[in-house]
């Protein structure tokens, strides 16, 4: 996974065991890059994933958001390894592997900055993740939870289009004739994904993105930029902590909490 020192490294892989990374290294991974890294070294069972740098949050800025020439390569090495170390393939429509987009900046910012969870999610793979586990429901409701936040976090900051899906929420609860969103039934949430995806093509003038590599770029370039909405240069500001840092993005094999009542 190392690359030779001419080239500047910008992902470091954590995982089963190994780490290109160490706890000493918040300034260039993060705080939670760093103790992933960590953790995945002593044999923690932390999925595995990788970090791109804050120094790659620096480059981001400097350069209109654009990235290094080189970092596509160095990613798609780190993504075969979380892949290698899952038994899964990003985008396979029979065992898919989702990822989790989270920030992480040397210093915790708790909420300040953008995540997605989910990620991979589409038309063909959702129906892997439905056949997997052997239920509908959650893997539907894991695809519009997805195509919500998605819209709102990656392809517009519109408050339209939030309210827009609560919208399209309500009116499914209401023909279902429930209060809460978890007596929806799994046709119920199928249709909702539709109806969102709908929506953001009506709203937004391009369909949904389907490719799952278009959807990772799209979240990690929507957390780098994160690292300057107004909540985050608020809580740096009340907090002492140089713009200068940057931020680390840490990409990860998803892991759910809400698959059933033994999960944390």
């Amino acid at each position: 996974m190392r690359l030779g020192s001419t080239t500047k490294k910008w992902a470091y892989s954590f995982g089963d065991g190994q780490a290109d990374g160490r706890a000493d290294m918040k300034h260039l991974l993060g705080g939670k890059g760093a103790n992933l890294a960590e953790m995945a070294s002593i044999g923690l069972p932390v999925p595995a994933g990788f970090t791109l740098t804050t120094e790659l949050c620096t480059y981001f800025y400097e350069n209109n958001g654009s990235y290094p020439p080189e970092l596509r390569k160095q990613a798609e090495s780190a993504l075969a390894f979380v892949e290698s170390r899952s038994g899964r393939r990003f985008g396979d429509a029979r065992k898919p592997l989702l990822l989790a987009v989270r920030s992480g900046a040397r210093a915790s910012m708790p909420g300040m900055m953008d995540t997605v969870l989910n990620l991979g999610l589409n038309d063909q793979t959702v129906e892997a993740l439905a056949q997997e586990t052997g239920d509908r429901r959650f893997a539907f409701d894991s695809y519009r939870r997805f195509v919500q936040t998605y819209t709102v976090t990656v392809l517009t900051k519109r408050p339209e289009l939030r309210r827009r899906f609560e919208k399209v929420m309500e009116r499914a609860k209401q023909r279902r004739e429930v209060t809460d969103d978890h007596e929806l039934l799994p046709e119920d949430l199928e249709q909702l994904v539709s109806d969102y995806k709908t929506a953001v093509h009506l709203e937004l003038g391009v369909p949904f993105p389907e490719d799952p590599e278009e959807q990772l770029w799209g979240a990690i370039g929507a957390v780098f930029n994160s690292w300057m909405n107004p909540r985050a240069k608020t809580y740096r500001q009340l907090h002492g902590m140089p713009e200068s840092w940057g931020t680390a993005v840490n990409v990860q094999a998803m892991v759910f909490g809400n698959l059933g009542k033994d999960c944390a």
